[in-house]
Protein backbone atom coordinates (compact mmCIF):
# COMPACT_ATOMS: atom_id res chain seq x y z
CA UNK A 1 0.00 0.00 0.00
CA UNK A 2 1.08 3.63 -1.13
CA UNK A 3 0.65 6.91 0.35
CA UNK A 4 1.08 9.80 -1.91
CA UNK A 5 2.68 13.11 0.09
CA UNK A 6 0.76 16.36 -1.02
CA UNK A 7 5.19 17.03 -1.30
CA UNK A 8 7.38 14.37 -2.71
CA UNK A 9 7.28 11.69 -0.96
CA UNK A 10 5.42 8.02 -1.23
CA UNK A 11 5.24 6.21 1.86
CA UNK A 12 5.14 2.47 1.37
CA UNK A 13 3.32 0.06 4.15
CA UNK A 14 3.41 -3.95 3.68
CA UNK A 15 5.40 -6.22 1.54
CA UNK A 16 7.11 -8.18 4.78
CA UNK A 17 4.43 -10.89 5.18
CA UNK A 18 4.55 -9.73 8.60
CA UNK A 19 7.99 -11.54 9.20
CA UNK A 20 10.28 -9.53 10.38
CA UNK A 21 13.91 -9.38 9.08
CA UNK A 22 15.83 -12.29 11.14
CA UNK A 23 19.52 -12.67 12.11
CA UNK A 24 21.08 -14.12 8.73
CA UNK A 25 18.35 -13.45 6.19
CA UNK A 26 20.52 -11.27 4.66
CA UNK A 27 23.45 -12.48 4.38
CA UNK A 28 21.27 -15.69 2.81
CA UNK A 29 19.76 -13.69 0.27
CA UNK A 30 22.68 -11.63 -0.91
CA UNK A 31 24.27 -14.96 -1.71
CA UNK A 32 21.40 -16.08 -3.07
CA UNK A 33 21.65 -13.33 -5.95
CA UNK A 34 24.98 -13.30 -6.09
CA UNK A 35 25.21 -16.85 -7.56
CA UNK A 36 22.38 -15.60 -9.95
CA UNK A 37 19.57 -17.20 -8.58
CA UNK A 38 15.92 -15.83 -8.87
CA UNK A 39 13.19 -15.78 -5.89
CA UNK A 40 10.99 -17.12 -8.03
CA UNK A 41 12.58 -20.30 -8.67
CA UNK A 42 10.77 -23.69 -7.45
CA UNK A 43 13.84 -24.37 -5.75
CA UNK A 44 13.97 -21.30 -3.07
CA UNK A 45 12.12 -22.55 -0.73
CA UNK A 46 15.32 -25.24 -0.35
CA UNK A 47 18.08 -23.16 -1.19
CA UNK A 48 17.22 -20.19 1.52
CA UNK A 49 16.32 -23.04 4.14
CA UNK A 50 12.71 -20.98 5.04
CA UNK A 51 9.06 -20.89 4.07
CA UNK A 52 7.31 -19.72 1.15
CA UNK A 53 6.33 -16.57 2.80
CA UNK A 54 9.47 -16.38 4.22
CA UNK A 55 11.76 -16.04 0.47
CA UNK A 56 9.03 -13.31 -0.06
CA UNK A 57 9.90 -11.68 3.03
CA UNK A 58 13.55 -11.92 1.99
CA UNK A 59 13.61 -10.41 -1.02
CA UNK A 60 11.39 -7.30 0.71
CA UNK A 61 13.93 -6.83 3.40
CA UNK A 62 17.09 -7.09 1.13
CA UNK A 63 15.50 -4.31 -1.14
CA UNK A 64 14.71 -2.10 2.67
CA UNK A 65 17.64 -2.56 3.66
CA UNK A 66 19.20 -1.33 0.41
CA UNK A 67 21.23 -5.00 -0.41
CA UNK A 68 19.59 -5.10 -3.43
CA UNK A 69 17.86 -2.89 -5.87
CA UNK A 70 14.52 -2.91 -7.49
CA UNK A 71 15.84 -5.49 -10.30
CA UNK A 72 17.06 -7.64 -7.84
CA UNK A 73 20.99 -6.96 -8.45
CA UNK A 74 23.01 -5.98 -5.39
CA UNK A 75 23.87 -2.69 -4.37
CA UNK A 76 27.20 -1.28 -3.81
CA UNK A 77 26.32 -1.18 -0.12
CA UNK A 78 25.22 -5.09 -0.68
CA UNK A 79 28.75 -5.88 -1.66
CA UNK A 80 30.56 -3.98 0.48
CA UNK A 81 28.81 -5.49 3.64
CA UNK A 82 27.71 -9.01 2.53
CA UNK A 83 30.79 -10.32 0.05
CA UNK A 84 32.50 -13.26 1.08
CA UNK A 85 36.16 -11.84 -0.06
CA UNK A 86 35.86 -8.46 0.06
CA UNK A 87 32.69 -7.47 2.32
CA UNK A 88 33.17 -5.46 5.57
CA UNK A 89 31.59 -7.75 7.36
CA UNK A 90 29.68 -10.39 6.08
CA UNK A 91 28.04 -12.06 9.29
CA UNK A 92 27.51 -8.79 11.20
CA UNK A 93 30.05 -9.81 13.85
CA UNK A 94 30.04 -6.06 14.57
CA UNK A 95 27.78 -4.18 15.97
CA UNK A 96 28.55 -0.86 13.95
CA UNK A 97 27.44 -3.05 10.78
CA UNK A 98 23.70 -2.82 12.30
CA UNK A 99 23.86 0.36 12.76
CA UNK A 100 24.87 0.70 9.31
CA UNK A 101 21.96 -1.37 8.46
CA UNK A 102 19.83 1.23 10.97
CA UNK A 103 20.97 3.73 8.84
CA UNK A 104 20.12 2.11 5.33
CA UNK A 105 16.49 1.31 6.68
CA UNK A 106 15.68 4.79 7.13
CA UNK A 107 16.92 6.91 4.89
CA UNK A 108 16.26 4.35 2.00
CA UNK A 109 12.98 4.75 2.22
CA UNK A 110 11.72 1.87 0.68
CA UNK A 111 9.66 0.84 4.03
CA UNK A 112 8.37 3.97 4.87
CA UNK A 113 7.55 3.42 8.95
CA UNK A 114 11.29 3.60 9.40
CA UNK A 115 11.40 7.20 7.93
CA UNK A 116 8.35 8.11 9.88
CA UNK A 117 9.20 6.80 13.19
CA UNK A 118 12.48 7.70 13.43
CA UNK A 119 12.20 10.99 11.31
CA UNK A 120 9.18 12.74 12.51
CA UNK A 121 6.57 10.19 14.85
CA UNK A 122 9.37 9.53 17.91
CA UNK A 123 9.40 13.36 18.03
CA UNK A 124 6.10 14.02 18.60
CA UNK A 125 5.77 10.57 20.62
CA UNK A 126 7.87 10.48 23.57
CA UNK A 127 5.66 7.04 24.07
CA UNK A 128 3.72 4.92 21.71
CA UNK A 129 1.75 1.90 20.58
CA UNK A 130 0.34 0.59 17.92
CA UNK A 131 -3.06 2.73 17.62
CA UNK A 132 -0.83 5.69 18.44
CA UNK A 133 1.51 5.29 15.35
CA UNK A 134 -1.73 3.85 13.40
CA UNK A 135 -3.82 7.35 14.43
CA UNK A 136 -0.77 9.42 13.17
CA UNK A 137 -0.59 8.03 9.69
CA UNK A 138 -4.45 8.33 8.91
CA UNK A 139 -3.43 12.12 10.00
CA UNK A 140 -0.97 11.68 7.27
CA UNK A 141 -3.34 10.58 4.92
CA UNK A 142 -6.36 13.40 5.86
CA UNK A 143 -4.39 15.72 3.60
CA UNK A 144 -5.68 13.71 0.57
CA UNK A 145 -9.35 12.75 0.11
CA UNK A 146 -8.16 10.25 -2.51
CA UNK A 147 -6.05 7.92 -0.33
CA UNK A 148 -7.37 4.58 0.63
CA UNK A 149 -5.64 3.63 3.78
CA UNK A 150 -5.83 0.12 5.37
CA UNK A 151 -5.48 0.60 8.99
CA UNK A 152 -4.95 -2.99 9.31
CA UNK A 153 -1.89 -2.91 7.02
CA UNK A 154 -0.39 0.13 8.95
CA UNK A 155 -0.98 -1.76 12.08
CA UNK A 156 0.89 -4.85 10.66
CA UNK A 157 3.83 -2.76 10.33
CA UNK A 158 4.10 -1.51 13.58
CA UNK A 159 4.17 -5.19 15.15
CA UNK A 160 7.31 -5.81 12.60
CA UNK A 161 8.70 -2.52 13.48
CA UNK A 162 8.71 -3.63 16.89
CA UNK A 163 9.83 -7.29 16.63
CA UNK A 164 12.78 -5.77 14.33
CA UNK A 165 13.79 -3.54 17.44
CA UNK A 166 12.52 -5.50 20.46
CA UNK A 167 15.25 -7.60 22.47
CA UNK A 168 14.21 -11.27 23.29
CA UNK A 169 16.39 -12.03 26.30
CA UNK A 170 14.68 -15.46 26.37
CA UNK A 171 15.86 -16.79 23.16
CA UNK A 172 19.88 -18.76 22.83
CA UNK A 173 19.59 -19.29 19.23
CA UNK A 174 21.02 -16.61 16.77
CA UNK A 175 19.44 -17.93 13.30
CA UNK A 176 16.01 -19.14 15.18
CA UNK A 177 15.49 -16.31 17.12
CA UNK A 178 12.49 -14.10 17.38
CA UNK A 179 14.34 -10.98 17.95
CA UNK A 180 14.95 -9.19 14.87
CA UNK A 181 18.10 -8.41 13.26
CA UNK A 182 18.70 -4.50 15.04
CA UNK A 183 17.24 -6.11 18.60
CA UNK A 184 21.46 -5.82 19.56
CA UNK A 185 21.61 -1.52 19.29
CA UNK A 186 19.03 -1.17 21.86
CA UNK A 187 17.12 2.21 19.59
CA UNK A 188 13.53 0.42 21.16
CA UNK A 189 12.85 0.43 24.49
CA UNK A 190 9.95 -0.40 26.21
CA UNK A 191 7.12 -0.36 29.48
CA UNK A 192 4.42 -2.05 31.12
CA UNK A 193 3.20 -5.36 30.13
CA UNK A 194 -0.11 -6.65 27.36
CA UNK A 195 -2.35 -4.43 26.37
CA UNK A 196 -0.36 -1.90 28.72
CA UNK A 197 2.97 -1.95 26.67
CA UNK A 198 4.47 0.99 25.74
CA UNK A 199 7.56 2.08 22.94
CA UNK A 200 9.82 4.58 23.47
CA UNK A 201 12.88 5.93 21.27
CA UNK A 202 15.16 7.85 23.76
CA UNK A 203 17.47 10.48 22.82
CA UNK A 204 20.58 9.32 24.31
CA UNK A 205 24.38 9.88 24.12
CA UNK A 206 24.81 6.23 21.87
CA UNK A 207 28.02 5.50 23.12
CA UNK A 208 28.06 2.04 21.10
CA UNK A 209 27.28 4.13 17.83
CA UNK A 210 30.92 4.48 16.20
CA UNK A 211 31.89 7.90 15.28
CA UNK A 212 33.14 6.75 12.25
CA UNK A 213 29.50 5.44 11.13
CA UNK A 214 28.16 9.18 11.99
CA UNK A 215 30.73 10.28 9.45
CA UNK A 216 30.07 7.76 7.14
CA UNK A 217 26.36 8.99 7.08
CA UNK A 218 27.28 12.48 7.10
CA UNK A 219 29.27 11.96 3.88
CA UNK A 220 26.43 9.98 2.07
CA UNK A 221 23.70 12.56 2.48
CA UNK A 222 23.90 14.89 -0.04
CA UNK A 223 22.13 17.64 1.69
CA UNK A 224 25.37 18.20 3.24
CA UNK A 225 28.13 20.56 2.21
CA UNK A 226 31.51 21.27 3.52
CA UNK A 227 30.06 23.16 6.68
CA UNK A 228 27.21 21.86 8.22
CA UNK A 229 25.00 23.77 11.39
CA UNK A 230 24.77 21.74 14.66
CA UNK A 231 21.18 22.52 14.46
CA UNK A 232 20.69 20.62 11.00
CA UNK A 233 22.96 17.74 11.98
CA UNK A 234 20.73 17.16 15.09
CA UNK A 235 17.00 17.44 13.83
CA UNK A 236 17.35 18.03 10.06
CA UNK A 237 15.53 14.72 7.86
CA UNK A 238 17.71 11.64 8.09
CA UNK A 239 20.55 13.32 10.08
CA UNK A 240 22.20 11.53 12.68
CA UNK A 241 20.47 13.12 15.94
CA UNK A 242 17.38 11.97 13.92
CA UNK A 243 18.09 8.12 12.86
CA UNK A 244 20.70 7.57 15.66
CA UNK A 245 18.22 9.43 18.17
CA UNK A 246 21.73 11.18 19.49
CA UNK A 247 21.38 14.08 21.88
CA UNK A 248 23.24 17.42 21.48
CA UNK A 249 25.71 16.00 24.44
CA UNK A 250 25.87 12.82 22.57
CA UNK A 251 25.77 14.58 19.18
CA UNK A 252 28.34 16.67 20.68
CA UNK A 253 30.82 13.83 22.10
CA UNK A 254 30.74 12.14 18.46
CA UNK A 255 32.00 15.66 17.18
CA UNK A 256 34.76 15.88 18.98
CA UNK A 257 36.08 12.51 18.30
CA UNK A 258 35.58 13.13 14.38
CA UNK A 259 37.95 16.56 14.95
CA UNK A 260 40.64 14.35 17.09
CA UNK A 261 40.94 11.53 14.84
CA UNK A 262 40.51 13.20 11.44
CA UNK A 263 42.65 15.95 10.46
CA UNK A 264 40.46 17.25 7.20
CA UNK A 265 37.43 17.95 10.35
CA UNK A 266 37.32 21.18 12.41
CA UNK A 267 34.28 22.30 14.45
CA UNK A 268 33.47 26.05 14.81
CA UNK A 269 31.49 28.26 17.59
CA UNK A 270 31.51 31.81 16.04
CA UNK A 271 29.13 34.11 17.48
CA UNK A 272 26.57 31.53 18.68
CA UNK A 273 26.96 29.67 15.24
CA UNK A 274 28.18 26.22 15.21
CA UNK A 275 29.01 24.20 12.39
CA UNK A 276 31.34 21.17 11.76
CA UNK A 277 33.33 21.93 8.75
CA UNK A 278 35.65 19.90 6.35
CA UNK A 279 38.75 20.62 3.99
CA UNK A 280 37.64 17.64 1.94
CA UNK A 281 34.62 15.86 1.59
CA UNK A 282 36.20 12.31 0.84
CA UNK A 283 34.03 9.46 -0.60
CA UNK A 284 31.81 7.69 2.24
CA UNK A 285 33.14 4.45 1.74
CA UNK A 286 36.27 5.55 2.61
CA UNK A 287 35.48 5.85 6.20
CA UNK A 288 33.91 2.55 6.13
CA UNK A 289 37.05 1.19 4.52
CA UNK A 290 39.34 2.83 6.98
CA UNK A 291 36.96 1.93 9.83
CA UNK A 292 36.67 -2.18 8.98
CA UNK A 293 40.69 -2.17 7.99
CA UNK A 294 40.39 -2.29 4.00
Amino acid sequence: MILENTEITKYTFSGHDSFQCRQLWLKKGYDYVQEGKNFNDEDAVVRLGVGKNMVSSIRFWLKAFNVIDNKDIPTEFGKRLFDDETGYDPYLEDEASLWLLHYQLVKNGFASIYSIIFNEFRKEKLFFNKETFVNYVKRIGESNANLNLNENTVAKDFIVFANLYKSDPESKDVEDSFSGILSEIELLKTTGKGKDEQFYIENTERDNLPESIVLYTIFDNANYGKSISLNSLEFDLNSPGSIFALNRSGLMNKISDLVDNFKDITFTDQAGIKELQFKNKADAYTILDKYYGK
